[in-house]
């Protein structure tokens, strides 16, 4: 009867080339977080147009004036 040895692998080592679990989040990160700039830049003067028309309405002292 003839026996076969299983293949050793190699254990893990920290010398390996690739992407580890951790440098991905931080590359979704920071996609995400430059996403999230990206878009409050594009709606920074829309914002700033609504916030003129809230002032322009009384702001906080409007109270219920306007629903």
């Amino acid at each position: 009867m003839m026996t076969y040895m299983r293949a050793r692998r190699p254990a893990a080592h920290r010398g390996r080339s690739g992407m580890t679990g951790q440098r991905v989040l931080m590359a979704e990160a920071a996609m995400v977080g430059g996403l999230a700039l990206v878009l409050f830049l594009w709606e920074l003067p829309s914002l700033r147009r609504e916030a003129r028309i809230w002032r322009m309405a009384g702001g906080f002292r409007a109270g219920h004036r306007y629903p």
